[in-house]
């Protein structure tokens, strides 16, 4: 169950805006510094501050403004569940009623962040056994269950996502259409018309997915910019930065450096 939930602290030193996400997973976003303010497709808005919880439906593309306090980062605790540790919880009859929304769980009405510490105490103890620590991990679930949050199974892969969770398992490689064609068991023809009938380019999703993932790294971890950029697939890091401001108009750098 390891690779079906992803847990991962987030900090970003200046406010910045990002256009079109997409979260294949349903995300949590716990925060814990600053506010978070999300638009989605139907322009439709939601805005999160400390202490409150976001819940992100899977195949979701949105709009995220992550805003750091006066000399305070923004920081949150971010954690991705696959759709099958979601079905093993939350059953058909329990998606009756619920919302494909995303939800906010507000911090004056059930206090989310006191699920905070079990999870950085997660990703801090090298030595947990790994029983316990699926445990812990499930917990948010558990949790949000208990107070009456319902979340949508997702019936459908749609193609998108399956593309995603292909090119996304290496983007380190040289990815070409006809070879995720071929992981998807159809001609690359099919492939392209299929993808353009999701309003989709598959040059497009695949720089998205290396943006995406570079962006996820430069809030997430300590790696400089130049490592980022080549575990992202980009061959310089320069072609990585000027299209990483091109997409999100800061560049990669930046998103460590306070503004304030």
């Amino acid at each position: 169950m390891e690779d079906e939930i992803h847990l991962f602290p987030i900090v970003q030193a200046t406010n910045a805006i990002f256009p079109d996400l997409y979260l294949r997973q349903t995300c949590l976003f716990f925060i814990e510094q600053g506010a978070k303010r999300v638009v989605d497709v139907d322009r439709k808005e939601w805005l999160a501050e400390e202490g409150d919880l976001l819940i992100f439906p899977p195949d979701s593309i949105v709009t995220m403004e992550n805003r750091p306090k006066m000399e305070v980062d923004y920081r949150a605790m971010g954690i991705a569940y696959s759709s099958k540790v979601i079905g093993s919880l939350f059953t058909s009859s329990d998606s009756v009623a619920s919302t494909a929304e995303i939800q906010v769980v507000r911090s004056s009405d059930h206090t989310p962040s006191i699920l905070v510490p079990l999870l950085r105490s997660t990703i801090s103890d090298a030595q947990l056994p790994q029983p316990i620590r699926q445990h812990r991990l499930l917990e948010p679930l558990v949790w949000l269950k208990q107070i009456g949050i319902q979340l949508p199974l997702k019936a459908d892969v749609s193609l998108l996502s399956k593309v995603r969770e292909i090119i996304d398992a290496d983007l380190s490689q040289s990815w070409q259409a006809s070879a995720v064609a071929d992981q998807l068991a159809m001609s690359e023809s099919t492939f392209r018309r299929r993808m353009a009938k999701e309003g989709q380019n598959f040059s497009k999703v695949l720089l998205n997915s290396r943006l995406e993932y570079g962006l996820n790294l430069l809030q997430t971890t300590s790696q400089s910019v130049s490592e980022i950029a080549f575990e992202c697939g980009f061959k310089t890091p320069s072609h990585f930065s000027d299209v990483f401001k091109k997409r999100f108009g800061i560049t990669p750098r930046h998103i460590r450096i306070n503004s304030n």
